[in-house]
């Protein structure tokens, strides 16, 4: 007999931000009170920007207030007109930005297995007003790197990337933040390493550097020159400094959060219709998220069923990513955003499902939403 189990007693999101010991946070503070400097370049922000450019391994590194912020500067840094290609399969500030810099989002389909932009398919986009590619790295899982960055020099094009799900991803020991002209990284509170909100962007390129710290501080290079039309994009020594006691912590959140991602490998890939999203063994793993994809005609129930059913256990998973971005208003009537010329994403949007992780969760609370899942899936 298929006994229910028991749920929650609180309701369990995807995600709970990692939240410090707050003496250590208000030990920053004190500092930033005795210093009564606030924003602007400070030391708190300052010891930031380098702490994080020697954790992801990025040559340059700029700090924001956000990540969308970022990528709008980004984008202007690069000079990004025309039209630049980018997925459907991702969160709207993505396309956003392009919209914002006026430029014409082009969705191209994603891959099968990968779920991020499919280069082949890229390619084929490509036209004389293409300007370059914003590729996400969707849950961490990286983009097929190599084969846009052949695109980009076939083509002459340039590449940025959205890693604001790949914070500490790297490839066969290279981090995430080596690859395109430019990365984005999202320090959101539902980020695994968070500054409350933030972001920034990693380069190697020492211009594109300087243009970014330019264009988030008004454009202005010092008490008389302004050389460029920026906007305020700085980071706060407030954020910053939650920043740096979060950093001192992610590695510990990091394995707490391997532990409930190992708990959902072992025990739902036997539940007919259920895969996990797995990476690649020489890709090390940002666990931003886990993901199952249901496979509505082998396990008798779809994935918004699932959804809805697992809210009486108390456990609330999110539909990442649905609808897609070409299915939104503002885009549906690009001749892009037409269903039949993105198959795979409209497909697993309706298949993809972000379980609940995060370290606080535990083993105990993942073989809860396990058992949950099971029960659902036998029952139908």
């Amino acid at each position: 007999m298929n006994q229910k189990p028991d749920g929650f007693d609180n309701p369990v999101y995807v995600t709970r931000p990692m939240l410090p010991p707050l003496e250590e946070y208000t030990a920053q503070l004190a500092e930033v009170w005795q210093s009564a400097w606030l924003t602007n370049s400070g030391a708190k922000h300052n010891a930031l920007e380098s702490a994080l450019a020697d954790k992801l391994g990025a040559a340059y590194f700029s700090l924001f207030n956000n990540g969308t912020s970022a990528l709008l500067m980004a984008c202007q840094a690069m000079e990004f007109t025309g039209e630049v290609i980018t997925t459907p399969f991702t969160f709207p500030a993505t396309t956003h930005v392009l919209h914002w810099n006026g430029v014409t989002p082009v969705f191209c389909d994603i891959d099968e297995e990968t779920l991020t932009i499919d280069p082949a398919a890229a390619e084929k986009l490509i036209t004389p007003r293409t300007t370059g590619i914003l590729g996400v790295h969707v849950y961490g899982m990286p983009c097929d790197v190599k084969a846009i960055d052949a695109l980009r020099s076939r083509h002459g094009i340039k590449v940025l990337y959205d890693a604001a799900h790949a914070f500490g991803t790297e490839i066969d020991g290279v981090p995430i933040a080596k690859f395109g002209d430019a990365t984005m990284f999202s320090f959101h509170a539902t980020k695994l390493f968070h500054s409350a909100e933030g972001g920034g962007l990693a380069t190697a390129d020492r211009e594109l550097k300087c243009s970014f710290d330019l264009l988030k501080n008004f454009g202005i290079r010092n008490e008389t020159e302004v050389v460029m039309p920026g906007i305020n994009g700085k980071m706060n020594e407030v954020q910053a400094a939650l920043g740096l006691v979060n950093l001192s912590h992610y590695d510990a959140e990091h394995a707490a959060r391997q532990r409930v991602a190992q708990v959902y490998l072992e025990r739902l890939d036997d539940i007919p219709g259920i895969k996990c999203f797995r990476l690649p063994a020489n890709v090390r793993s940002s666990m931003q998220y886990f993901i199952i994809r249901v496979n509505s005609q082998r396990s008798g129930i779809t994935r918004d069923e699932l959804y809805e059913r697992l809210k009486t256990f108390n456990v609330f998973t999110r539909r990442y990513f649905y609808p897609l971005c070409s299915e939104h208003e503002c885009y549906r009537t690009l001749s892009s955003a037409a269903p039949e010329r993105l198959p795979v994403a409209t497909r697993v949007s309706r298949e993809v499902l972000a379980l609940p992780l995060y370290g606080g969760l535990g083993s105990d609370g993942a073989n809860k939403v396990v058992d949950a899942i099971r029960y659902i899936c036998n029952g139908k």
